[in-house]
Formats: C-alpha cells, structure tokens, sequence
C-alpha cells in the first residue's frame, strides 16, 4: 500500500493506538465487528499517509523506489504474491491515485468484498467497482513480465560477476536492446539522477560505480518477491540489486543504495496474503 515498512509501520502503532483507546475508554460503539473497524481505520490512515508521501515523492532526489522488503522464501512459491510485492508492480502502483491504490490492493492482493472496501474507504460499493475496473485496467496494461526464480539466479550471478570483472561484453550480452535501470540515492548516494536506458548505458554506468566503489562480498536475498543480491563494501552494505528477465534477457535493473531504506535488511519479514 506504501512502499515503505517505516511508513507502514507507523500507520499499523497509530491504528492500533487508537483501537486500545478505545478500549481503555469502554467505547464500544460500533465496533461489533472489530477487523471491519481495524480495516477501515487502517486503510483510511494508509490514504493519508499516502497523500503526504506523493507530495514528498515529487521533490525527491533522483527516481524513487520503494524499500526492499526482506522475506522468506516461501515468498517465491506464491507467484501472485511475489509478483504483488515486486518492485515493477510497486511502481506501477505509483501511478495510481491513492484511492485507486487502496481499492486495488484491498481487492485483488488481499480479497476484501467489495462492501468491505466500500467501507473502508467511505465509498459506494458501486464507486469502489469502478476505481478496481480503472486501476486493473491501468495494471494490466503495465503488468511486468520475469523469470522465474531459477533462471534469474544464473542470470543474476552472471551479470554482477561480470559488472565486478569489468567484463563490459558479458554484461551487454545479458541485457535486452530495451533494458532500463532505475538507481535510488536519494540524494546521499551516488546514483543515475534519471532512468538509464539501452545496454551501453546501463553497462557503462555500472563499470563506473564498481570502479570506485569496489564490492567485497556479495549475499543472496529474497527481496519484494524475488530473488535479490545484497552488495557489500568494505563500509558495509552498500546497495540491494533486483534483476527481471525476460527470454532470457534482463529487461530491469533496480538498484537500492539509498541508506535510509538499507536498514534492518538482515530480518526477514513474513507476509501473507491474507
């Protein structure tokens, strides 16, 4: 719903705050059905929160991507989960406004019924099917298309082996003629202050990183749904790299350095869907 566990996080101690107020106060008015009452309160504080963080977003140094959220790898076997959490799909929900976002994600990735999310958000049942229909309509059309977990791992080892090597050739040989690769500094690292498009860009762009900042270790994640590597430097961790692959052919690259959304990477956080 956010793209950030901080601000989820936030929203999920202020919903409950209020629910154990509630409780202390002895006001049970209206909460006979105490997951419909938490729903709705922690959805409509999700839309606020949402509003604030476009608004933020706009000013924000360089392409913004959402933080890397660390899971087990169960996370894997459900394709429309991984998919749902996947930074591709994230960043389609970017352009959604935040009622469309919400009705979508309520919808399709948890399965509320419509009158649920009528609800939730203080629409008409009727409005909510309309902003599901816009927001599916505008996903599917951008919906990204991956490799499964076992060809991205040979993939993926390939293409950060030869992007430490210095092997330019083996990396232009891995991308597809449209790659596109999305870095997120936020300002405090360095990174492409706009999306880096076609092989030679991209290859060379990466050369240049690797060069000042070589690696030294390099740790297999599952990050947002899909298999991700962790990128130490002698500092530290200095970034989480996601490839998509197509045929084959990595389509997309998002590289997270921003430190801000590097912390607490090394507990993996259990998701379901429901």
């Amino acid at each position: 719903m956010l793209g950030s566990t901080a601000d989820a996080e936030d929203v999920l101690q202020e919903s409950w705050l209020r629910w154990a107020a509630r409780n202390e106060d002895g006001d049970q008015d209206e909460v006979r059905d105490p997951r419909a009452y938490l729903v709705r309160v922690v959805t409509r504080q999700s839309l606020n929160r949402l509003r604030t963080l476009q608004r933020q977003r706009e000013t924000y140094v360089g392409p913004w991507l959402p933080e890397p959220l660390v899971t087990g790898p169960d996370v894997l076997e459900d394709v429309e989960l991984a998919e749902s959490v996947s930074f591709a799909m994230l960043l389609v929900l970017e352009t959604l406004s935040p009622l469309e976002r919400a009705a979508f994600v309520l919808r399709e990735v948890f399965g509320f019924e419509y009158a649920e999310i009528a609800d939730a958000t203080d629409r008409s049942p009727a409005a909510v099917r309309q902003l599901v229909a816009r927001a599916r309509n505008h996903v599917q059309a951008r919906r990204p298309r991956f490799e499964r977990p076992a060809e991205i791992e040979e993939i993926t080892t390939r293409f950060f082996t030869a992007a430490g090597t210095g092997d330019i050739q083996q990396l232009l040989d891995l991308m597809a003629p449209d790659v596109v690769l999305l870095s997120d500094g936020g300002g405090k690292k360095r990174a492409a202050l706009r999306p880096l498009h076609g092989p030679d860009k991209v290859a060379r762009w990466l050369l240049g990183v690797a060069v000042k900042t070589p690696l030294t270790d390099v740790r297999w994640v599952v990050a947002n749904g899909n298999l991700s590597v962790l990128l130490y430097t002698e500092d530290g961790l200095d970034s989480v790299g996601t490839l998509y692959a197509v045929d084959g052919k990595i389509t997309e690259i998002y590289l997270v350095r921003n430190p801000d959304k590097l912390r607490d990477l090394d507990v993996p956080r259990q998701i379901s869907a429901r």
